[in-house]
Formats: C-alpha cells, sequence, structure tokens
C-alpha cells in the first residue's frame, strides 16, 4: 500500500523504516482509513515477532508510519528462493501464532 524507505534516527541514533502513502492513495478516504489502521494495529500489540511502531503522522501532506527497521529476508522472499523443510515451516508457524496470541 505505500512505500517504504530505510532512514536514520539522528536524535537516537538507530535505523528506522518510512513507510509513506502514495498521495494517489491518500486521496481515497477508504484506502488513507485503512493506512491508519494498519498503523494503530500494529501498535496496540507489544512482542518480538511484531515490528514497532514509533510514530505516524503527516508532514508536508504526505502520510507515514515510522517503524524500527528489520534487516534480514521477507518470508515471501525465502519462500521464492527455496522449498523450506517442514521444521523450517513449523518454527515460523509457531512464531506467528505466538505474536497473535
Amino acid at each position: 500500500m505505500g512505500e517504504v524507505y530505510l532512514a536514520t534516527d539522528t536524535e537516537l541514533d538507530r535505523s528506522a523504516a518510512i513507510k509513506i502513502l502514495p498521495a494517489a492513495i491518500a486521496a481515497d478516504q477508504e484506502r488513507l482509513q485503512r493506512f491508519v489502521q494498519e498503523a494503530k494495529a500494529a501498535s496496540a500489540l507489544n512482542h518480538p515477532n511484531i515490528l514497532t511502531i514509533h510514530e505516524v503522522g503527516q508532514d508536508d501532506g504526505r502520510h507515514f508510519i515510522a517503524t524500527e527497521f528489520i534487516d534480514g529476508v521477507t518470508l515471501r522472499a525465502r519462500m521464492a528462493e527455496r522449498h523450506l523443510e517442514i521444521r523450517e515451516l513449523l518454527d515460523i508457524a509457531i512464531q506467528i501464532a505466538s505474536a497473535l496470541e
């Protein structure tokens, strides 16, 4: 739904990810509401397997979500690279279930 950029939080000296909602999408109130709801839903959760939201806001008419930066490969990319073994799938499923618990 948005474009994600790697940024540096210069005050706290840490990397962050900034998700920016394109103007065309922000103009659609329903899609803007989904963007805000995504941030609210994630920020309501506190678990090591769930991304931490640092800030939600708007700057110069652009809506954004600032989150922690997690370096690595997405599950989608890992699954595209190779067939995962059953124990890897179970480990991932357990981590997801733990986060959703």
